[in-house]
């Protein structure tokens, strides 16, 4: 077969894809292309969690078309009932003669089963055609079925000389407004939003979604707060459905301001305790039985400094502002600080001008999971 062909359709199915990010978790972003010889008479994507998968809506479009057609898929047809019914018996049925997919599901439940069952009833079947971009664009999907837990950005915004705040603590605004809409994207692309208690106390935030039009999901707000000092007038309850504001508390919080958390209407959830504070990995456990695919963890610094010691850190997305600020201001990472030596190593950068501001992305180097 000609793998130049292949990827030309793949990259397409990719793009498709993209058109949803940010909307089909708790399942994965999938795109899928119909080729009959050299034009392709079907595509489709996955839109949203409990509508029709990709490879559906694109057998749909194709029709008839799609009888001994190629069927170019981002991840491998499902054989497993779950919100909708299983795509390789509708393959089969299509009349599909060869199926091309990026890479096959990573959930070890179902890993597989798919492209098994089509090759069974003689489908041809050919895998790994852009297998490492499939698995980047699914990363938070790969992560989570894989590591059993959520994929972990941390995000900041910066100075040129890494301070999130000035020597008095204020951090409004470090970047510029660009910056600020390129933040909230990556906010709708996450199911849970983390911060510290200290920064509910200093700048009481929203947490939630802002962008042009109305953002159709709700992210988790989620607090780390050992001993429930939270405000219970506090804009992270009130910014949007208040069950969604997760109150991560510890075993010694006073009972009488659980309770009046509990009682304004967010969700508080009692985690054993490390070192005095709520340990991380329980409240990503509790996420994960949430659904929850993608955490964006906000800050501030010790949060972040806490999330890296704890090895629970995936990717990095920082802003990094052109000022200069010196002095003891806060760093983007607090703690007890790292040898040289012990650093913790990024790979696969991403810079993107953004306004006057940069996006750098790097994924954790121990913590790469494609």
């Amino acid at each position: 077969m000609d793998r130049e062909r292949d990827a030309t359709f793949m990259r397409r199915a990719l793009a498709l894809a993209e058109r949803a990010r940010g909307l089909t978790s708790p399942n994965p972003l999938v795109g899928a292309v119909v080729v009959q010889g050299d034009a392709v008479v079907g595509e489709g994507f996955h839109r949203a969690a409990g509508q029709a998968h990709a490879e559906i809506e694109a057998l749909d479009a194709a029709g008839t078309r799609a009888r001994d057609a190629t069927l170019y898929v981002t991840l491998e047809p499902c054989a497993h009932h779950g919100r909708t019914p299983p795509c390789a018996p509708r393959v089969m049925a299509a009349g599909v003669r060869r199926v091309v997919a990026a890479m096959t599901d990573p959930n070890p439940l179902v890993s597989g089963r798919g492209l098994a069952a089509l090759r069974e009833a003689g489908v041809d079947v050919t895998e790994g055609v852009l297998a490492g971009e499939a698995a980047r664009q699914n990363r938070a999907f790969v992560t989570a079925m894989r590591r059993g837990r959520p994929h972990v950005t941390l995000k900041g915004a910066v100075t040129l000389d890494g301070r999130i705040a000035d020597a008095e603590g204020a951090s409004r605004w470090i970047t510029g407004d660009a910056a600020r809409a390129r933040a909230h994207r990556l906010r709708s692309e996450s199911d849970a939003i983390v911060v510290g208690i200290e920064t509910v106390l200093k700048d009481d935030p929203r947490l939630d979604v802002r962008l042009d039009a109305p953002w159709p999901r709700e992210p988790y707000r989620v607090v780390l707060d050992s001993l429930a000092r939270t405000p219970v007038g506090s804009r992270i309850i009130a910014a949007g459905t208040s069950a969604r504001a997760i109150i991560a508390v510890g075993e010694r919080a006073d009972s009488a301001r659980v309770a009046a958390l509990g009682a304004r209407g967010a969700t508080v959830v009692r985690c054993p305790g490390r070192d005095g504070r709520v340990d991380l990995a329980k409240v990503l456990d509790w996420l994960a039985t949430r659904e929850v695919r993608a955490v964006l963890v906000e800050g501030g610094g010790e949060v972040h400094a806490a999330f890296l010691d704890a090895g629970l850190v995936d990717r990095v997305a920082v802003f990094i502002a052109p000022l200069v600020l010196g002095g003891r201001a806060p760093a983007l990472v607090g703690g007890a600080g790292r040898a040289l030596k012990d650093a913790v190593r990024l790979e696969a950068f991403e810079i993107t001008p953004v306004g006057a501001d940069v996006l750098l992305e790097a994924d954790v180097t121990s913590s790469r999971p494609y």
